[in-house]
């Protein structure tokens, strides 16, 4: 058995698992803040740890984290749209408590862990996996490791030409033009303006700013690492079946020819996992930890 915690922007999903066939259990608890979610999420380990115990655990957070083992910081969460979190220690706790192996990453590059492992990327060590939800996360994987530099990747936060005629204010208190400030489940709300989801029809024109922004964020993936597949889900994607091949098709328009993308005209697909790619990537983070 392998624990795993993914801990999301609104909510956290703890799982016991020895894989996607075998889920013993799962807790899910609100993120709310540090003082509260953090003692939750123990309460619920240490219970699995005294029956039937597990032999690694995986932590697939929100970001950004900081990801280098050999700084003073590793474990804690960097500079947050969630302003609670910040300085958060996450790690800390569970290795003083759990003597077993623990995995650490971002959630999106867990959950492209497991889509490689068990989803949409199998067979491929170049993926990346994107969620469209509260924010923007880009789960890259290069050479079949997600990337590392100084950090982990930030792809939500790069710098992306606005569509003709967006005035919206950014919702990312850090950029005016990013990619998660403009496309975000955060951003859409803003930009519905007190309108219902349920009512927007899938020809809407607030759809179309949406369409172009996470296009042009494909387009820098697609010039930069080359990814063989892109995988994008989301709360944002969630029961809008027109807004893949919309992406597919702009991405298109906007390479004009340049490069020859692979998946004929499906390179953006949504993952096979479905919502179960966050929390199957905290196992994955177990397993490669174990």
């Amino acid at each position: 058995m392998f624990a795993g915690v993914e801990l999301g922007g609104t909510k956290c999903i703890c799982t016991l698992a020895a894989g996607p066939g075998d889920i013993r259990d799962q807790r899910t608890i609100a993120t709310t803040v540090p003082s509260e979610t953090l003692p939750a999420i123990m309460a619920v380990l240490d219970g699995w740890a005294r029956s039937p115990g597990f032999c690694g655990i995986g932590v697939a957070s929100f970001g950004p984290i900081r990801v280098d083992p050999a700084k003073a910081d590793y474990g804690r969460v960097g500079a947050t749209n969630k302003p609670d979190w910040e300085g958060a220690d996450l790690l800390g706790p569970l290795r003083d408590a759990f003597p077993v192996p623990i995995g650490f990453d971002t959630d999106v590059n867990g959950a492209a862990l497991a889509e490689i492992r068990w989803g949409s990327g199998r067979g491929l060590d170049d993926f990346a996996y994107v969620t469209v939800g509260t924010g923007v996360g880009v789960g890259l994987v290069v050479h079949g490791k997600p990337t590392r530099g100084f950090s982990h990747s930030e792809i939500g936060h790069i710098l992306v030409p606005r569509l003709a005629g967006d005035d919206m204010v950014s919702v990312c208190r850090f950029h005016d033009d990013c990619v998660e400030g403009l496309a975000s489940g955060t951003a859409l709300k803003a930009r519905l303006d007190g309108r219902v989801l349920a009512d927007v029809a899938p020809d809407d024109p607030v759809w179309d700013p949406i369409v172009h922004i996470l296009a042009s964020m494909v387009h820098s993936l697609a010039c930069t690492t080359g990814p063989m597949r892109v995988a994008m889900g989301g709360g944002v994607l969630a029961g809008q079946p027109q807004l893949l091949p919309r992406i597919n098709a702009r991405l298109e328009a906007s390479l004009a020819g340049y490069m020859q993308i692979p998946g004929d005209g499906r390179y953006v697909v949504a993952p096979e996992l479905g919502t179960m790619a966050g929390p199957l990537g905290a196992i994955a983070l177990a397993m490669d930890a174990a």
